[in-house]
Formats: structure tokens, sequence, C-alpha cells
């Protein structure tokens, strides 16, 4: 089979198209035709062997990546094989998930025509949904939902502000806030207003003419999208006794959010098939839709990592498996 791999760390030049074997399905799992992957930041992270992340954000041994390594977490494809103990899916499924993640060198490996995943972190696909865009849900989809489901359990009439809202996380967070009967501040750049009020967000701040902290006041949960050292000024945009909900790293001034009663619940997304699941159903009875910034062809992963570097994303970059 075909599959991309990077033999070192680097630039996106060092991914490349090889031939490689075919993977066999061991207990538990399914062998999947790949039909799209979707990248995601860990993506580019692991692929310079994670040289920009300092060494205080690793809980324990800083992580290495075993070259040659194949990217990619996130599939959507159609079931060629299953292994021992498989009785949830049958060879010809149309399934997605986010595989064996947050593992790094025994990840998803999804950058290729086939690739094997635990039956427990698979869904079907719903029919109405192409390959292309269920790929672009797992891992941006289950982080937003783990966030506002799973760690802040957001309760209905809340108001919730979403940094960085045209991103994958961010557009999944906002459509997933107003199904939970949230009331939604959308901060973002100004192009991205028309495809965020569409997704159903309330407001609309456009951080290139307005900074969130200015406009914003008493929100009930910010999820942060963003993080970074600045991270600490929408601290001014939350209440007393509220949430943030950083997804990186950030400094939130702990001390004063303390004083304040600011909660910071972070955490890292898991692979989950029963939550996918939950994705599936919403996306199958359009309460959920996955933007799309672009696609590739398998072959040009080094193109669509050169795009996600560049940034101001809207929705996720997938990479259609020919």
């Amino acid at each position: 089979m075909k599959a991309i791999r990077a033999h070192g760390p680097g630039d996106p030049g060092v991914l490349v198209l090889d031939e490689i074997p075919v993977p066999e399905p061991g207990p538990g799992d399914v062998l999947i035709r790949v039909r799209a992957a979707c990248l995601n930041p860990p993506d580019w992270y692991a692929r310079r062997d994670f040289a920009m992340i300092p060494d205080h954000l690793f809980a324990g041994e800083r992580l290495r990546v075993s070259f040659p390594w194949i990217p990619g977490s996130d599939a959507s494809g159609v079931v060629a094989a299953v292994g021992p103990g498989v009785t949830d899916f049958s060879v010809g499924d149309e399934v997605f998930g986010l595989i064996r993640f947050p593992e790094v060198n025994n990840g998803g490996r999804a950058y290729a025509e086939y690739t094997t995943a635990p039956a427990a972190h698979l869904a079907r696909k719903p029919p109405s949904v192409d390959h292309v865009h269920a790929a672009a849900v797992p891992m941006a989809g289950l982080t937003a939902y783990q966030f506002l489901v799973d760690r802040i359990r957001l309760p209905a009439g809340r108001t919730v502000l979403v940094n960085g809202a045209a991103g994958g996380v961010g557009h999944f967070a906002v459509q997933l806030a107003r199904l939970r009967g949230a009331r939604v501040i959308a901060v973002a750049s100004s192009r991205h207003e028309g495809f965020l009020r569409d997704l159903g967000a309330d407001e609309y701040v456009d951080y290139t003419a307005t900074a969130a902290e200015d406009a914003v006041r008493d929100a009930d949960v910010v999820i942060d999208t963003v993080g970074g050292p600045d991270a600490h000024r929408f601290l001014k945009t939350v209440k007393d006794g509220g949430t943030i909900g950083p997804v990186f790293p950030g400094d939130y001034h702990p001390e004063e959010a303390a004083r304040r009663g600011i909660e910071i619940r972070g955490g890292q997304v898991h692979s989950d098939g029963g939550q996918m699941a939950e994705l599936a159903a919403l996306l199958a009875d359009g309460s959920l839709r996955a933007g799309i910034d672009s696609v590739y062809d398998l072959a040009d992963a080094a193109k669509a990592h050169e795009r996600a570097e560049t940034g101001h994303i809207q929705g996720k970059i997938v990479l259609s498996v020919p």
C-alpha cells in the first residue's frame, strides 16, 4: 500500500509517499481501507519531534517519535477485514473515528491507504455524510464534546465564549454549545463571520477590530482554542465563579483565577467510539456540520502541512485517499 511517512523530523518536506506492507488487524481491531484522513496539530508537532513544546508541558518523560513514522489519527473509510473478537463491525461497513489517541508511535497511522484501528474507537459513518466531511470530525469534534460535556458539564442557559471559533475545535464548540442551549459568542477574524453565524453563533467579535477582553463581560464559560502567554486576558471576559477550558496551554494567572473562583478545566482528548457514535447521530440529522478549509490528495500531504502552518484555517484540512 501507499502511505505517507517521515523518516526524520523537520519541515513539511520530510513527508514522503512510500510503498509499505498492508498492516494486519490484531485482536479487537479492524482493517480500514482509508478514504479520507484529517490533519490535526499533533501531526505537525510530532513531525518536528515535538521540538517546539517546552519540557514543562510534558507530564513526565518528553515524547519522542520513532521514525519512520506515519502521521494521522483521524480516518474515515471502509472495513476491509476484522481481527479476532470483533463483533460490532463487518467487512464493508463505513466507519470513522479517532484512532489510538493520544498514543504517538502506535497511533492512528491514517495517512495511508490502509490502517488498523481498535473497534472500540470507531463509529459507523452516517450515509448522508461523505468520507471527507466524516474524517474532519473525530479529534476536533471529540475535543469540543469532551470539554463541554465531560469536563465542564455545560448546563442550558449559559453564555459561552469560543476563542478561535473558526478553527477545527472552535467551530464544533460553537455548534455543540448551541445544541446544549447556550448563548454563544464567537471570536475570530472578520472573514469568518458569515461561516460562524451560519453555524449558530449569537454574537461575533472580530478580534482584528476589537479585543475580546474589551467587548465581552460575564461569560459563564470560555473555550480558548488558542492559549499562549497572553491567555490571561480572557479572565476579564468571564464572571466570578466561571470556567475557562484551555484547549492549548496558556498562562491564565492561576492566582487571580483562584481569587475569583474561576476554574481552569483542561485535559487531553482521547479516543472514544461511543462518543463518536453520538457525534455521528448529530451529523446524520444535520445538527452538526464539519467545515472544510481545503482538501489535498494523499500524495500532497506535505502541501497540506504547509497550508496548516500558514494558519487562519476555517474548519479542517483533509487528505483524500484515492
